[in-house]
């Protein structure tokens, strides 16, 4: 024992020289290699956790719609995420980052599959500044799947499972990695200025436009709107909602944290500290907020307004998590949070019919995050931002909008009465989440 002891002091007599010399030099970049390693890990690390989020959105999306539609919701987005998967390698990372390949300079990128590093990069020349390619494409891909989640769970209880699906295969494929280039891919609103940390716009906004075009497109639920009176629809289990609210606050940290892009030196690992302090308490601000505001005006707190808060004020501090001290983060989580109190209703009188609240969580909110930036960050310019979300917003609605119209005159977008009534779970997959209960 006594032996274990000597080992163990001589073995601390000589790290402290070596601590000294890391704490004098905490700025300094790591060594290229031990940089690769470190940012490379970070990605992966963040890219599970916001993959993790893909179970948020299920869980959400499966408490507020009723039971008689649960399993097709669950069916969503298993297959959303596949769908992601597979089409964002073959032709979307490349389309968003073509690195010097763009097809039309700054707009169009490269038509191709993507390609990993060999294994044990054998013969290969990596960039030992960044990270992997396998590990930069395993993030980027987690928020393209998001992306296709916030549309999901929108258009609910009405909209039949194959148009679904081959509206997130151009979704995943086409439309999110090109807008995405013109930002994160170096294209033209990344000359111009536009600043967006981790995709206020880039990621929430543009499934929130799509959510939007569909759900008009679409039309309202049987019953929601009717004689000029708006009927709330409860959903199933607000257990399983608040469980993936509380998931998707998880999968934020990874979010917001990986797109710190780099884990090479002690400033970016106090950034990503920092990151992950204004993103917690936004979220803490949104709930508060919403709780607040729902006892004021409907006499008793709103627990689905509640979950949405959170979610709201984790999109508006997406845009710029690390610039903001927390004072800002509380300020501009909380804004976040009453933009979901108000935009709810609001949509209710356009009669459009959105059934989890993704259209004020993921677009409001994350038009709000994406302005606010430029309270706190000065390479932000609030005309630029507010041009970037239009630039954004229009091509996002056009492209949407013409998929949407295409499936709707061709294999028909929404099921028939009948089967909304009965609900989707029987008739289109023959099977039933909670069998043992009678559909509400």
């Amino acid at each position: 024992m006594l032996n274990y002891i000597r080992l163990g002091v001589v073995a601390a007599l000589i790290a402290l020289p070596q601590m000294g010399a890391a704490q004098e030099a905490d700025t300094t970049p790591l060594n290229a290699d031990i940089g690769f390693i470190f940012t490379t890990f970070m990605f992966l690390v963040s890219g599970f956790l916001v993959f993790f989020m893909a179970a948020g959105f299920a869980m959400l999306e499966a408490g507020l719609v009723r039971g008689k539609n649960v399993a097709m919701q669950l069916t969503k987005n298993v297959a959303l995420f596949s769908l992601a998967s597979l089409f964002y390698y073959i032709l979307g990372y490349n389309l968003m980052y073509p690195g010097d390949a763009w097809t039309i300079s700054s707009v169009l990128g490269a038509f191709s599959v993507t390609g990993l590093e060999p294994v044990g990069l054998d013969g290969a020349d990596p960039d030992l500044t960044y990270a992997s390619v396998g590990s930069d494409f395993f993030f980027q891909l987690m928020f393209c799947a998001a992306t296709a989640s916030i549309v999901s769970g929108a258009l609910a209880e009405r909209i039949k499972l194959l148009p679904f699906l081959l509206f997130v295969v151009l979704l995943t494929a086409v439309i999110y990695p090109i807008q995405a280039s013109w930002k994160w891919g170096g294209g033209f609103l990344d000359a111009m200025g536009f600043q967006d940390f981790a995709g206020s716009t880039v990621v929430h906004s543009v499934g929130g436009w799509a959510a939007l075009t569909g759900a008009i497109i679409l039309g309202p639920r049987l019953g929601k709107y009717k004689n000029g009176k708006i009927n709330p629809i409860p959903g199933s289990n607000l257990a399983l909602a608040t469980l993936g609210m509380f998931i998707l606050w998880l999968g934020w940290f990874g979010f917001n944290g990986g797109s710190q892009l780099y884990m090479d030196t002690a400033g970016n690992v106090a950034d990503i500290s920092r990151i992950f302090s204004n993103t917690n308490i936004a979220a803490a601000a949104g709930v508060m907020v919403a709780l607040v505001l729902t006892q004021l005006i409907y006499g008793k707190p709103d627990l689905t307004m509640i979950l949405n808060g959170a979610l709201a004020g984790l999109v508006s501090i997406t845009a710029e998590p690390l610039t903001p001290t927390l004072v800002e983060a509380t300020f501009i989580g909380g804004i976040g949070g009453a933009i979901v109190v108000f935009a709810v209703p609001m949509l209710d009188k356009l009669q459009i019919d959105d059934v989890v609240g993704a259209i004020p969580v993921h677009l409001f909110a994350g038009i709000w995050g994406t302005i606010a930036v430029a309270f706190t960050n000065d390479a932000a310019n609030v005309l630029t931002q507010f041009y970037a979300i239009m630039i954004v917003g229009a091509f996002v609605c056009a492209t949407s909008a013409l998929a949407w119209m295409v499936l709707k005159l061709t294999i028909g977008l929404r099921v028939d009465e009948e089967t909304e009534i009965t609900g989707l779970d029987m008739a289109e997959l023959g099977m039933e989440a909670y069998p043992e209960f009678n559909p509400v």
